[in-house]
């Protein structure tokens, strides 16, 4: 039996997958390179979209000034969305750090900093 979703959410899905790619091929800009779209949440009017993104670069500020080109940027990405989509509204966009992915792998370097402490612990107990 085929799923079915409602509108906003083929909206979302194709809005994640479209402004991947502007971001990936047209977006020329050297403050916003390996940028990944992680989600967007698409307003029920579909006036409106947050768009999360995440930046594969550690440092604040850099991650500060490349979601100001986006956010200055997100006219001209609308219009290029605008082209691509069979939509009578395209949303307005605004761009959020997503920073799951970040968190996620400082997470894991935390369990696995804690393992070898347990294990090295376990070892040096069965020492004595």
């Amino acid at each position: 039996m085929a799923q079915e979703f409602s509108r906003t959410e083929r909206v979302r899905h194709q809005l994640q997958r479209e402004i991947a790619m502007i971001l990936q091929r047209e977006i020329k800009d050297p403050r916003v390179s390996m940028v990944t779209v992680s989600d967007v949440e698409v307003s029920r009017d579909l006036a409106y979209a947050k768009v999360f993104v995440t930046f594969f670069q550690d440092d604040p500020e850099q991650t500060k000034q490349a979601l100001k080109v986006l956010n200055e940027a997100s006219g001209f990405i609308r219009s290029l969305l605008g082209k691509r989509i069979k939509a009578r509204i395209v949303p307005q966009l605004r761009f959020q750090h997503d920073a799951s992915l970040n968190e996620g792998i400082r997470m894991g370097k935390l369990v696995a900093e804690a393992r070898e402490r347990d294990k090295k612990s376990s070892e040096n107990s069965g020492d004595d």
